[in-house]
């Protein structure tokens, strides 16, 4: 059954609300089963009587951030009400105070799905977490913003960025150069999410000073890494000994973060997955905490988001037709 309700709004901040021919409100409407008409400054709400409920407790706290002074983009809006659709128990109070954050001053960094947000709570609050699933989800450059957060509130000393050394089809030694020059194109992804998060002369900086240090997964052994922010990219090509190592590197003061995607590992077959192995034995280990992505998270191209699909029921039914055929 539907219901009705009527909302005064500040007339200066309809605009910003309802955004370039009314795409904002229709993305709410989109998301929710609700319509939102306006006369003047009143809105009319009608629809399902919860979402009309999580309507206007948006609305509400749009008008007093606008009267506060906050200003909103359109993407913005659109992001903070997805998130709110997702999960109710947020609001759009929360994402404007909590959910944005600027590590270094150049960029601003907001969570664009829940799941996002849950897993940068779940960073703050946890000495190691595992961020799993599909590409583009934001699991790497999330982990890298953190880290830079962490750095320039000195919470930590440095930033260890580690892979392991598996590429699709390839292998090191085929490269040409010498260790590092090999090395640089793969770690490349990691280096990209820095210098977007802070600027090129303060990162060359840093890297010289070794404040920053970005190394293949190999040159962990033997080291115990304290008063640092240690983030493993790609754990799904880690063997069972390379992620048990590396886990046990972190040292006190030091805060992990391992990234990686199921559907993706590279490893010779037969080779056990250390990611998959190490979220079956630390499942219920205190202080751990596993974040899963899923192909809704995808926050790069449409299209990406549409493959990413298509990849996975094209898997799916492939599964199904070998169950059939044994």
């Amino acid at each position: 059954m539907n219901n009705s309700r009527k909302l005064e709004l500040p007339p200066q901040g309809l605009n910003t609300l309802f955004g370039v021919q009314d795409q904002n409100i229709k993305y709410l409407e989109s998301l929710l089963d609700v319509k939102i008409g306006a006369r003047g400054n009143e809105l009319l709400l009608d629809g399902d009587p919860k979402d009309i409920e999580t309507v206007e407790r948006i609305l509400t706290d749009f008008g007093e951030l606008f009267d506060e002074g906050q200003t909103f983009s359109d993407k913005e809006l659109r992001d903070a009400f997805r998130q709110i659709a997702e999960d109710r128990a947020y609001s759009l109070r929360d994402y404007v105070i909590k959910g944005r954050f600027n590590p270094s001053g150049k960029k601003s960094v907001a969570p664009k799905t829940a799941n996002q947000r849950k897993y940068l709570d779940a960073i703050a609050a946890n000495d190691l977490v595992f961020g799993i699933g599909v590409a583009g989800t934001g699991k790497s450059f999330l982990a890298v913003a953190m880290a830079v957060d962490a750095l320039f509130k000195k919470q930590v000393s440095r930033i260890i960025l580690t892979r392991p050394a598996v590429e699709a089809g390839e292998r090191l030694g085929f490269l040409p150069g010498d260790l590092q020059e090999k090395v640089d194109p793969y770690l490349r992804p990691l280096y990209d999410a820095l210098f977007d998060l802070v600027d090129a002369e303060r990162v060359t900086k840093m890297l010289e000073k070794r404040i920053i240090e970005i190394a293949p997964l190999a040159f962990m052994r033997g080291r115990t890494l304290a008063d640092a922010f240690i983030i493993l990219d790609e754990a799904q090509n880690t063997t069972s000994e390379q992620m048990k190592m590396f886990l046990t590197r972190i040292g006190f003061g030091s805060k992990a973060v391992v990234t990686g995607d199921k559907t993706q590992i590279d490893l010779p077959r037969g080779q056990k997955s250390g990611l998959k192995e190490a979220e079956h034995i630390l499942a219920n280990l205190e202080g751990i905490d596993f974040c899963y992505f899923t192909e809704k998270d995808v926050v790069r191209h449409k299209l990406v988001q549409m493959i990413v699909q298509a990849y996975e029921a094209h898997s799916s039914n492939e599964d199904r037709d070998t169950g059939t055929a044994s």
